[in-house]
């Protein structure tokens, strides 16, 4: 069986400040693979896991493992779960999104089970069908995965093209051929940082993007890794989320041009009157930096700044990460 895990962070008091929980999956993947080392990273808040190998090891069935895992979560990382179970990724992932939070929702490895649990979903549910597909299907009728799965290959295919078309049947039937990639969780690295309050103040969203940009910058630095890009997760007060994702043009570490995307990625959403709870930012596509390539430039400034940067890197590696900060952020850390 394969299990996906949802995490949501675990308030004691209502007043407490909305954190999120991508900053803590790679230490929540960690004690996921004490139960199972089949575990692939589902940034932000999500991991997929194969215990086939640890029912055996364990004598548990799956969903026994979810509910040790469940507490070790809360335990260990103050996280609550909802998980989903069953003998696909694609319906452990479906059976996450309907599961309760603190809950475990089981689909079992036979047809009709998968029939009775897609059946009433949705089409646009299904993982890769997007809402002009959905909107052409349900034009004939097809508005839930039940209806779908009982018109034939050939019909779906006319409808929505023969790519997608066959796509729409194997997942409406639950047919997934992909696996649980492990150790999808060294490839990016998270930090976040949460307000005391709803904020509006645009100022205070800048300061804390280049508070997250620099302590990704120095990290990757520390581990001699650049990225290819950036996701920036924004939390509102109502508790929903806008992610968006964008390519760098050269993999990188250096600050400043990390710092840069950040900004044009939070300008891009127009948060001018957003209530921000938190904001988190992913670098994705770790590599290792000596096999990066780099833009040749004659720019002085640039040149002055990797030197800069450098410096204090060796000052926060002597005294603390709090050693050497931006000007901007002097007296808000």
């Amino acid at each position: 069986m394969i299990l996906c895990v949802r995490f949501h962070r675990f308030h004691r008091f209502q007043h407490e400040a909305e954190t999120g929980i991508e900053a803590a999956l790679p230490a929540l993947i960690a004690l996921i693979e004490d139960l199972s080392p089949v575990v692939q990273a589902l940034p932000p808040d999500s991991a997929l896991v194969d215990v086939r190998g640890a029912e055996r090891y364990f004598g548990q069935d799956a969903a026994q493992i979810a509910a040790v895992l469940r507490v070790r979560a809360l335990a260990h990382a103050g996280a609550g779960c909802a998980i989903g179970a069953a003998g696909t990724p694609m319906l452990a992932r479906m059976a996450a999104r309907e599961a309760a939070p603190g809950t475990t929702l089981t689909v079992p490895d036979e047809p009709r089970a998968v029939a009775e649990f897609l059946g009433p979903l949705p089409v646009a549910a299904l993982p890769g069908i997007g809402a002009a597909t959905a909107r052409t299907l349900r034009s004939y009728g097809l508005g839930t995965v039940g209806r779908a799965a009982a018109v034939p290959l050939s019909t779906l295919q006319r409808v929505a093209g023969v790519r997608m078309g066959r796509e729409v049947y194997e997942r409406a039937h639950g047919i997934d051929r992909t696996r649980v990639a492990p150790n999808a969780s060294a490839r990016s690295l998270a930090a976040e940082r949460a307000f005391p309050y709803d904020e509006l103040d645009q100022s205070r969203h800048r300061a804390a993007l280049l508070s997250i940009t620099e302590e990704l910058g120095s990290r990757m630095r520390v581990d001699e890794q650049v990225c290819r890009s950036l996701t920036l997760t924004v939390r509102y007060a109502d508790r929903s989320t806008t992610t968006r994702t964008r390519t760098l043009r050269e993999p990188t570490a250096h600050s400043v041009a990390l710092v840069a995307a950040a900004y044009r990625i939070h300008d891009s959403l127009g948060l001018q009157r957003a209530r921000v709870r938190g904001l988190s930012l992913r670098a994705e596509g770790l590599a290792p930096a000596e096999r990066a390539t780099r833009q040749l430039t004659f720019d002085p400034v640039d040149d002055r700044a990797r030197r800069i940067e450098a410096v204090a890197d060796r000052a926060r590696a002597r005294f603390g990460p709090r050693a050497v900060v931006p000007g901007t952020l002097a007296g808000r850390l």
